[in-house]
């Protein structure tokens, strides 16, 4: 999400759209600087985002949920899950809101289970 928010800032600057325009609102002073110090508007722009995105990621949070039920969590684990075992959440949630027994999580080696193959 933070991403997204920096790439279209970046994007707004560099076009020289003013969104504050569109909505009928006054231009704040801090971006009419912006858009006329692009260059150096975008490079602040996009460390500064890296920066809180790094920090957000080093609190250790990572979480995985399927139709807005929690299924990993790392701060419970303690890791971040495989692949494969991702795969297998998917697939058992899904067989479990279909009202599908499990399967048993696959036949063979390289299988993690029905339709899913492990190419690593």
């Amino acid at each position: 999400m933070l991403g997204l928010a920096k790439i279209l800032l970046i994007m707004f600057v560099l076009g020289s759209l003013n969104p504050f325009e569109f909505l009928g609102q006054p231009t704040p002073g801090w971006y009419s600087w912006l858009i006329e110090n692009k260059m150096y508007a975008c490079l602040m722009i996009f460390f500064l985002a890296n920066a809180v995105e790094t920090q957000l990621i080093s609190t250790g949070a990572f979480e995985i949920t399927l139709d807005g039920m929690p299924v990993w969590s790392k701060l419970e684990s303690g890791r971040i899950p495989q692949p494969p075992e991702v795969f297998q959440i998917i697939e058992n949630h899904f067989n479990m809101r279909n009202g599908i027994p499990d399967a048993g999580g696959g036949g063979g080696p390289g299988e993690i289970g029905v339709g899913f193959k492990d190419e690593l």
